[in-house]
C-alpha cells in the first residue's frame, strides 16, 4: 500500500516527508502522537500514554485514533499496539473524584480498577476509609496529590469535585466593530467552561502566539465573573495583560492591580509572575510572595505560559484544587519533562488549533523558516576541537561570522520591523555595537524597556537587538522579521516563542520570515535539530541554506 506512515511495534510512528499524503497524515496523527525527532526525510513519532490521554481529553476515542493509523500506515498496524492503543485510552475515565460533604470520594468504574490502585502502598496512605469495592474516600487537602500519584501509575482522574465560588466579580467583555471574539477563541472558552458544568473549569488551551491567547483569558474570566488571580512570565507581559484587560471588559484601572518588584497591588483581579511568586531571599529561604495565593478569594487562576510553571508553583497549585485552573501556552512540551504534572493539577488539554489551520485562515501571518548553515573560522576550529560539550556549544553558537550574516540578512530587509534574538548577552552586546542597534536584556531597566518597545510598534525605530527576556508574552504585532543568533541548547519551546514574536497578521498582509542562525557541523547544528521539532509537527518546512566560508 502506497502511504507514508509506518507503525512499529514499540510505538514508535515513522512518517515520511517526501510522500504525497505527507501532510493529511501529519495532521491525522498529531492529536495523539508526539514527534521525537525530524531530520528531512523521515520523521518520527511516538505514541505515549499523556500524548493519547490528552486525545481522550479532546474526545478522541480508540476506535478513531486506530482508523486514523489505518489511513495512513504503509502496513498493518500491530495488533498488540492496537490492543495498547485501547488500554491506554479506556484508562482515561476509569478513576474518578467527586465530592461528597466535607469529604472526596474517589471512586472507580470496576472493583478490578479499585482493587488495582489500592494495591500500591503510595495510594492506600492516602485513603481516609473504604466505603465499598469501588469507592473510597480521602481528605480535600490531598486532592492534588492523589492526582499526580494515580497519572504516575497509569490511572488519569477525572476531577469532577468541583470548585469553590470565588469573590464575585461584575464584567462585561467590551466588543465593538473594531474588536470583536474569534469564533476559535469563543469554542476555546467554550471547551474550558463546559457550560459551567463540573468538567469544565481546569484544563489547558493551546493556541499559537499571536492568537489572541490574552483574549482567552479575559473572556474566561468573563465567562465565571470572579476575583482572578492571573500568573504570567515577564513583568512586561503583567503590564500588557493589564492593559488589555482595561481596555476589553468594562473594568477599572482601580480594579486591576499589578504584583511585581516595583508595586504589590491586591486587587479583584491581580497579575504577577513566576519569578515573583516563586522569590525568596535564599535557596534554602522560604517563598514569601506564594502567599498571593490566599490574599483574596480568588474563583480563578489563570496560568500563562504553562509550559514555565515553577516546580513551587506546581506545589502551590497541588494544595488549591478547589480554585478553577486555566494553562495557556503555544506548546506543552516542557524542557523538564513535567508534561504529566501539568496534565494532574492544572487539567488535560481542552482545546487546540493547529498553527497552519490560523494560518490559512489569516490569523496568523504567513511564516517562512530559514536555517542558515554557517562554517566556524578557521582560527576558532582548533580551539572548538579541543573544548568540552558545552563549551562547543557556547563557541559554535557565537561563531563571529554570524555578524555579518545577520548584516546580510538586515540588508535583504531594509524597511522591514526586524527582532535579533539570542542567548549569550555578550554576544547580543556585540550585534547591538557592530550593527548600532538598540539592546534589550534582562539588566535594561522596565522603563528603558517599555520606552524602545513603544517606539518599535510606532515605528520609530524598525531594528532591536533582544535576549531571552522577549521570548514570552510580549505584543510587537508589527515585527514581521526575527534572526536567531544563538539559543537554549535544544529548547524546543524557545523555538516556538521566538517564531511566535514575528506572526501577528500584518495590516498589508505581509509574510513573516524567520532565520536561525546555525554553526554547521557543530554541536549547535545537532541542537537546531531537537529545536526545530515542535514546529516542523505544526506543519513549518526549513529551508535550509549555506554560506561561503569568505563571508
Amino acid at each position: 500500500m502506497d502511504n507514508p506512515l509506518i507503525v512499529q511495534g514499540d510505538r514508535t510512528l515513522l512518517l515520511e516527508v517526501e510522500h504525497p499524503k505527507y501532510r493529511l497524515a501529519r495532521d491525522a496523527i498529531a492529536p495523539f502522537a508526539e514527534l521525537i525527532k525530524s531530520p528531512d526525510y523521515i520523521h518520527t513519532y511516538r505514541l505515549t500514554p499523556l500524548s493519547l490521554w490528552n486525545a481522550a481529553s479532546l474526545g478522541l476515542c480508540a476506535g478513531t485514533i486506530i482508523s486514523a493509523l489505518s489511513a495512513y500506515a504503509r502496513y498493518p498496524v500491530p495488533r498488540h499496539i492496537e490492543k495498547e492503543i485501547r488500554q491506554t485510552v479506556e484508562r482515561f475515565g476509569q478513576v474518578r473524584l467527586y465530592q461528597d460533604q466535607d469529604m472526596l470520594v474517589l471512586a472507580s468504574a470496576t472493583t478490578d480498577v479499585m482493587r488495582a490502585i489500592l494495591g500500591y502502598s503510595s495510594v492506600a496512605a492516602l485513603i481516609t476509609e473504604q466505603r465499598s469495592e469501588q469507592e473510597v474516600t480521602i481528605s480535600p487537602a490531598l486532592r492534588g496529590v492523589i492526582k499526580q500519584e494515580l497519572l504516575k501509575l497509569g490511572y488519569p482522574v477525572q476531577d469532577e469535585a468541583g470548585y469553590a465560588d470565588g469573590e464575585a466579580l461584575s464584567l462585561m467583555l467590551r466588543e465593538g466593530r473594531d474588536f470583536f471574539l474569534r469564533t476559535y477563541q469563543k469554542d476555546a472558552v467554550d471547551a474550558f467552561y463546559a457550560g459551567g458544568s463540573l468538567t469544565g473549569g481546569n484544563g489547558v488551551i493551546v493556541l499559537p502566539c499571536g492568537s489572541g491567547k490574552t483574549i482567552v483569558g479575559i473572556e474566561a474570566m468573563v465567562r465565571f465573573s470572579m476575583a482572578t488571580l492571573i500568573l504570567t512570565s515577564s513583568s512586561a507581559s503583567v503590564r500588557q495583560w493589564r492593559d488589555e484587560i482595561v481596555a476589553r471588559t468594562s473594568l477599572t484601572p482601580e480594579q486591576v492591580g499589578m504584583y511585581t518588584g516595583e508595586c504589590k497591588e491586591v486587587r479583584p483581579v491581580t497579575i504577577s509572575t513566576y519569578q515573583m511568586v516563586t522569590h525568596r531571599a535564599s535557596s534554602t529561604g522560604q517563598f514569601p510572595h506564594l502567599s498571593l495565593f490566599h490574599e483574596r478569594n480568588w474563583g480563578l487562576i489563570v496560568y500563562d505560559e504553562v509550559h514555565l510553571l515553577p516546580a513551587p508553583v506546581f506545589r502551590m497549585t497541588a494544595d488549591i484544587q478547589a480554585k478553577r485552573r486555566l494553562g495557556l501556552t503555544a506548546t506543552l512540551v516542557r524542557e523538564d519533562g513535567r508534561e504529566q504534572d501539568v496534565f494532574s493539577l492544572i487539567g488535560p488539554k481542552k482545546y487546540e488549533l493547529p498553527w497552519r489551520q490560523l494560518e490559512e485562515q489569516g490569523y496568523i501571518a504567513e511564516a517562512h523558516c530559514t536555517e542558515i548553515r554557517i562554517p566556524l573560522p578557521m582560527e576558532l576550529k582548533t580551539k572548538y576541537m579541543q573544548a568540552d560539550e558545552r563549551q562547543k556549544f557556547r563557541l559554535a553558537a557565537e561563531n563571529p561570522i554570524k555578524v555579518n550574516v545577520v548584516k546580510d540578512v538586515l540588508a535583504d530587509h531594509p524597511n522591514d520591523p526586524v527582532l535579533i534574538i539570542g542567548h549569550y548577552v555578550s554576544q547580543l552586546e556585540r550585534l547591538a555595537q557592530e550593527l548600532a542597534v538598540p539592546l534589550i536584556t534582562g539588566k535594561t531597566p522596565h522603563l528603558e524597556r517599555d520606552e524602545l518597545y513603544g517606539r518599535f510598534r510606532r515605528g520609530e525605530i524598525n531594528r532591536l537587538v533582544v535576549s531571552r527576556v522577549a521570548n514570552f508574552a510580549i505584543d510587537l504585532p508589527d515585527a514581521s522579521v526575527a534572526v536567531q543568533v544563538s539559543g537554549t541548547f535544544g529548547s524546543r519551546q524557545e523555538e516556538a516563542q521566538r517564531l511566535g514574536r514575528v506572526l501577528r497578521p500584518k495590516k498589508d498582509g505581509r509574510g513573516a520570515c524567520f532565520y536561525s542562525l546555525v554553526s554547521a557541523e557543530s554541536k549547535e547544528e545537532t541542537y537546531a535539530w531537537k529545536r526545530q521539532m515542535f514546529l516542523v509537527e505544526q506543519g513549518y518546512r526549513y529551508e535550509v541554506k549555506g554560506v561561503d566560508v569568505n563571508v
